[in-house]
């Protein structure tokens, strides 16, 4: 009897990593994982972006890639670190290689496209969330120590 259900299981398990988060690509799964971080960007500066890339660095350097899960979330002015054109696009790249992620709150990015009359063009490594806050106050309900370097 127990076959069935854990072949079940294993099934949903794939298809869920699969199709599930869009996030799956960069690197959600992290079964060895020991820690979990938020870091919060709702400063658009380039101290408040630099300081929150090096703190990103930092921790997966600490930890090692596959013990820390760490995701940017870029809300209000913050969202300028995930534009395309921003000058840390080569440090989004790096760090999004080690499984950092990025998330860019949708309603700053229809802010932004009211402002500019066109919608920007975001980092191809930013996932856009429905708000940049939800977002964190999920985070932090899976266990995420939310940190605003």
């Amino acid at each position: 009897m127990r076959k069935p259900y854990l072949l079940a299981v294993l099934w949903a398990g794939a298809l869920a990593l699969m199709l599930g988060s869009p996030f799956a690509r960069a690197g959600e799964a992290k079964p060895f994982a020991i820690a979990k971080y938020a870091l919060q960007l709702s400063s658009g500066g380039r101290p408040a972006q630099t300081l929150v890339l090096n703190v990103a660095g930092n921790l997966v350097k600490h930890y090692g890639q596959d013990r820390v899960q760490v995701e940017i979330v870029a809300f209000g002015p913050g969202l300028r670190l995930l534009l395309a054109n921003n000058v840390n696009k080569g440090r989004i790249g790096g760090l999004a290689a080690e499984g950092v992620r990025f998330s860019a709150c949708n309603n700053t990015y229809a802010h932004f496209t009211k402002i500019m009359g066109h919608p920007p063009k975001l980092n191809p490594h930013a996932v856009r969330v429905s708000a940049g806050v939800v977002r964190l106050y999920d985070l932090a309900h899976q266990g995420y120590t939310i940190v605003r370097p």
